[in-house]
């Protein structure tokens, strides 16, 4: 997005929430920002203050597994008054635990090993994974129950360090219905393995809305952003793309009531492009007013 369209949308937004000022009461959820959404440029310190200076409660950091770059980061936290609230695993797509290969799943679980490690020095209550990969070489079937095994072998040192294994819904044709979703983290019979719900990632065959009541009490963190699925005007062809807050054809106000209505608590961490502290503070105010219940349906500009 240009900066041009960009100032008009912010603009377009501030004007269409004003009538709804008010209006709605802030959920207790703390509001998060994923790393790699800060300037690469900017050195660890500087991220997190930025971060911070931009009204973000909380960050959600990658797996890190420098010591060096580790400590840093906890200093930083404790420099900025930041805390980490969760730890991105970075393994799990290379490597995936669905792998048939029993050292591409070690790879994979001894990355998983190194975020809780990162987890417990930060501390940070959750690692996010993402289960399994269906492929053509990895049936759905194989995916499940490859995964579980491999998944289950990590709880002992979730238990050890205090922290939520949280399965994330991705892009990777797994976990495709909410009630499959719930079904897989139940049979796991485990207080350290929950659900971290990505709201945008589901737009494409269903509703957020639906999928966070169905999983309700399982979810123990959320990652935020939009989705734009349009046909292109005059053709046959459609268009998908990740969008600002706002943008997208999500139903936030039916989020809204979907969070309030399962009483959901914990952390939501904004997941967007990178941008600089002026798109971040505006993405900021969006998702305040997400939380607020008063995101306009969709922001509408001239382009």
């Amino acid at each position: 997005m240009d900066r041009r369209r960009f100032l008009q949308t912010a603009a377009a937004l501030t004007v269409m929430s004003t009538a709804r000022a008010n209006a709605g009461t802030r959920l207790p959820i703390g509001m998060a920002v994923e790393y790699n959404m800060l300037p690469e440029k900017m050195s660890i310190m500087e991220r997190f203050q930025l971060a911070k200076d931009c009204g973000f409660e909380r960050i959600e950091c990658p797996t890190t597994r420098d010591q060096g770059d580790a400590e840093t980061m906890k200093a930083a936290s404790e420099k900025t008054g930041l805390p980490i609230h969760s730890v991105m695993n970075m393994d799990h797509w290379a490597y995936p635990f669905s792998s048939a290969d029993p050292a591409v799943v070690e790879k994979s679980l001894e990355g998983a090993r190194v975020s809780l490690k990162n987890a417990h020095l930060w501390g940070a209550s959750t690692v996010l994974l993402v289960p399994a990969v269906v492929n053509a070489q990895t049936t759905y079937k194989e995916a499940y129950e490859r995964s579980q095994v491999a998944i289950r072998k990590l709880i002992p040192l979730a238990d050890e360090l205090n922290v939520t294994l949280a399965l994330e819904e991705v892009w990777n044709k797994f976990l495709l219905s909410p009630l499959e979703f719930a079904r897989y983290i139940d049979e796991y019979d485990s207080l350290r393995v929950r659900a971290y719900f990505d709201v945008g990632n589901v737009v494409l065959y269903g509703y957020p809305q639906d999928w966070i009541r169905t999983l309700g009490k399982r979810i123990a963190k959320l990652h935020i952003k939009d989705f734009s699925f349009r046909r292109v005007a005059g053709t046959d062809n459609s268009l998908a793309a990740w969008v600002p807050l706002g943008e997208g054809d999500i139903d936030w106000t039916a989020v809204y009531e979907a969070l309030h209505d399962v009483g959901y608590q914990g952390t939501a961490t904004l997941e967007l492009d990178p941008g600089d502290a002026a798109y971040l503070k505006e993405m900021r105010r969006r998702f305040g007013l997400i939380l607020s219940g008063e995101m306009p349906q969709k922001a509408k500009v001239n382009s």
